[in-house]
């Protein structure tokens, strides 16, 4: 049971090419129904172009979402990466037969890292305002609160910062999976011990830029904005929604076969995993929330007043609470709610389209103003962008997951997580 492979089949890899070509074209459907029909967003497009931006709203739009899916599944693939390495660390043996798993995220790493070089070189002056080069000029559009940031904010300091991040989280990432795979060859417990040892450094390396990444990336978009939890709060958002990523391959892969050895005790511990840290993504939501109400700071303060007095964004802003923490809070609230197949399956998915919506409202309103609302014409644009980036993240970690066995099968915990037994 211990030896079994995935096989990512020509039929699996055409569904995805599929998936990757029919978001392709709901994102050109989208975006010339958005011309043709003179939507609000696009009307007048020849000319109209938002504040201090080069390229109209529907082209921004565009790069939004590209900008937004990027930062989005590398940061599920980067949690893929944190879940090895806290487990490592941690000593957990029931992990042991689902480890595989998030050990293939790491292969999107650097496909995230490529395109999130090549849309900051070609798009950054629609996507950052701090990259205009008269924000630190006198003259009309001169900034002082920018200015007072330009040690950080620059274009080469943060495409520094950008790569160093990416090739850090690689390089890490790939001695743990060198040493896994070393470990299925050879029994000897120095292959552990160096996953130990790396999985320490990562932890080191993601504490601190997995705050930096998410400042640079999300909270620049506003750069008058700032949040001493802006960190933890990205953190929270990417890592709930990576648990529900691992729990839907692993489940997926279950029902069709494949992790014959998981059993719904691992399954509980993974949706254990989803409902605390549902619940912890709500616990700093609300702190955020409330000291920036009750400080009432304007730099700080914009935020909210840009989601919550707008129409535009108000929906998404309050259907985000409902699921990303009612609907899971009380769906994983029993033991065994946590142990079926298809709840915890249907809990993730949710939990990932809400965290999806969580991204969406922190990127778009600075972005696109009263233009970044949603209807059915870009929802054809927001589907196509997701099933583009989901079906190329699929195809990489799949890919991975096929290189080597399902279960690491001279793990020295792999017995404890054969037999791991939750009781209720």
């Amino acid at each position: 049971m211990t030896e079994e492979k995935f096989i990512f089949s020509s039929g699996s890899k055409k569904k995805i090419f599929t998936t990757i070509g029919a978001g392709l074209v709901l994102m050109v459907l989208g975006t010339i129904i958005l011309l043709n029909k003179g939507h609000h967003s696009a009307h007048g497009v020849a000319e109209h172009a938002v504040e201090h931006h080069g390229s109209p709203t529907w082209i921004l739009r565009i790069i939004k979402d590209l900008w937004l899916n990027t930062v989005f599944f590398s940061g599920i693939a980067l949690v893929g990466v944190f879940f090895v390495a806290f487990n490592y660390i941690a000593q957990a043996g029931w992990s042991v037969v689902v480890k595989r798993v998030a050990e293939s995220f790491g292969y999107f790493l650097p496909v995230g890292g490529f395109i999130m070089v090549l849309l900051f070189l070609f798009f950054q002056h629609d996507l950052f305002h701090w990259t205009h080069h008269d924000v630190y000029e006198p003259g009309e559009h001169f900034d002082e609160i920018l200015n007072g940031k330009k040690g950080y904010l620059n274009t080469v300091f943060f495409l520094a910062r950008m790569v160093i991040y990416f090739a850090l989280w690689y390089l890490i990432w790939k001695n743990i999976r060198n040493n896994s795979l070393a470990e299925d060859l050879n029994s000897d417990l120095k292959y552990h011990d160096k996953s130990i040892f790396w999985s320490a450094i990562f932890l080191i390396v993601f504490g601190v830029t997995s705050s930096t990444s998410s400042w640079d990336w999300v909270m620049s978009i506003d750069p008058h904005f700032f949040s001493t939890m802006f960190g933890w709060y990205v953190l929270a958002s990417w890592f709930v929604s990576g648990l529900s990523m691992i729990a839907i391959i692993v489940v997926t892969l279950k029902e069709n076969g494949y992790l014959s050895v998981v059993n719904s005790s691992h399954l509980h511990d993974l949706g254990k995993f989803m409902f605390a840290f549902s619940i912890f993504w709500s616990y700093v939501w609300f702190a955020q929330f409330l000291l920036i109400y009750y400080a009432n700071i304007p730099e700080e303060a914009i935020y909210f007043v840009e989601r919550l007095k707008n129409d535009v964004y108000s929906p998404i802003f309050f259907m985000n609470i409902f699921i990303n923490f009612a609907f899971p809070f009380l769906t994983l609230m029993t033991a065994q709610s946590k142990r079926q197949a298809i709840i915890l399956k249907i809990v993730a998915i949710a939990i990932i389209i809400g965290h999806w919506f969580d991204f969406y409202i922190m990127m778009t309103p600075p972005l696109l103003k009263q233009e970044g609302g949603l209807d059915v014409t870009i929802l054809f644009i927001e589907l196509g962008s997701i099933m583009i980036f989901g079906g190329l993240f699929f195809y990489f970690i799949l890919n991975g997951l096929s290189k080597a066995s399902l279960v690491p099968k001279n793990h020295p915990m792999l017995q404890e997580s054969l037999h791991h037994t939750v009781h209720l």
